[in-house]
């Protein structure tokens, strides 16, 4: 599957916030915590949230579809811009009701594991599910996602996620499970202290 040029169109505002305030360490690791997803800017989550679901809304999805705890502020803002519900897999302490779907995640950065579940009634067989996320790097959780959605009988119709890192292959490993990519920020290598992205055109 090709790269969809609209769907991962950079977002010139997110790029140009990335690359002036992000902190870099070392060649992997990239934050923006300050203002994504630890202390989080209402006003400028919900741009980027009504731009990823410009994106994503030709999916017409039925439910957006994230993991606890840093997908749900940008799950929330598109879920509401598509006027659809969220429902986000549970990761800490994760006691739901039976019939349940999980999925264990190894962390290589972090180490150990991550358990995702998801309780079965909340994704009815047939929902069209869009996955929302902050960050796609590896693509684990995003692919856990996708396999606990189409467990339940849903239809994954597309992801969507704030930034991507372009150097891992998250991207190729959800497209190769036919489901196409959204993204607002690709970067492309993180150097000399700096995120180098692909830039706006215009």
């Amino acid at each position: 599957m090709t790269h969809n040029i609209e769907l991962s169109a950079p977002f010139a505002p997110l790029v140009r916030r990335i690359e002036a305030e992000a902190t870099i360490i070392g060649d992997q690791i990239l934050k923006i915590d300050h203002f994504l997803n630890h202390r989080i800017e209402p006003s400028f989550i919900a741009e980027m949230g009504r731009e990823l679901a410009r994106r994503l809304s030709a999916y017409q999805p039925s439910m957006i579809l994230t993991a606890e705890a840093s997908g749900i502020a940008p799950g929330l803002v598109v879920a509401q811009a598509l006027n659809v519900p969220l429902v986000f897999a549970k990761k800490y302490a994760p006691q739901v009701e039976s019939p349940f779907i999980s999925r264990v995640i190894p962390s290589p950065t972090k180490g150990g594991e991550t358990k995702l579940v998801l309780s079965q009634r909340f994704i009815p067989a047939g929902s069209r599910v869009v996955i929302v996320d902050d960050f796609l790097s590896n693509g684990r959780t995003a692919v856990a996602l996708v396999e606990m959605a189409r467990e339940a009988g849903a239809e994954v119709l597309g992801a969507g996620f704030i930034v991507e890192k372009r150097f891992k292959l998250g991207h190729e490993l959800i497209e190769a499970l036919n489901v196409p990519v959204a993204t607002l920020a690709q970067v492309l290598r993180l150097e000399d202290g700096k995120a180098i992205l692909i830039q706006p055109t215009a």
